[in-house]
């Protein structure tokens, strides 16, 4: 029993990266371990320094919703924005899922939230209904303006009413941080 307690004292960090690397190997498993090692490692996002922000110059981008009502993102001008393009078989779109639930619960009033996918809006009512979510969802009808192209999911954008891009972030980050609260006041 000594030897044991001598051997894991002396390796525990390689035992915990066996067995690590065991959940992964579980298809069941992998999903949530991902999730949660995601939601370890996300910080609040950053502003993007003032003179840096790119200013959004084509709001001519269509979208539904999922009671399939056509939104035309030139209404949402003037609007302060948060727009996440996600979707349910991402981890890292997983993991920072509560932090934005947490987030549209708080501002959905004064803030228009897009969270958009290109999977079905069945997918994504079960996804959203499965977790008690309360965001609202958005199918993309046309491009979105070319400021707001990207390859990689997550990725998340802070508008602010002018239509300058305050933040964007590439993969997961904690979106409910006091940090993007405040920054999020401030640019109301």
């Amino acid at each position: 029993m000594k030897n044991f307690k001598s051997f894991f004292k002396k390796n525990w960090s390689t035992i915990a990266f066996v067995v690590f690397i065991g959940l992964m190997l579980i298809p069941s498993v992998r999903m949530p371990v991902q999730v949660f090692v995601q939601r370890l490692i996300s910080f609040s996002p950053k502003a993007i320094p003032e003179k840096e922000q790119q200013t959004i110059e084509n709001f001519n981008w269509q979208l539904v919703d999922e009671q399939n009502n056509q939104i035309s993102f030139s209404d949402l001008s003037g609007e302060v924005i948060i727009i996440n393009f996600w979707a349910t078989w991402c981890p890292p779109c997983i993991a920072e899922m509560p932090d934005f639930d947490a987030l549209y619960k708080s501002f959905n009033s004064k803030v228009k939230f897009l969270f958009v996918s290109n999977e079905s809006f069945e997918k994504q009512l079960r996804f959203k209904s499965k977790n008690n979510f309360e965001i609202p969802l958005y199918q993309p009808v046309t491009n979105p303006p070319k400021e707001l192209e990207s390859s990689s999911l997550p990725t998340s954008f802070l508008i602010d009413k002018k239509g300058n891009i305050v933040i964007k972030k590439v993969g997961s980050a904690d979106w409910n941080s006091d940090k993007i609260r405040d920054l999020i006041t401030s640019l109301l």
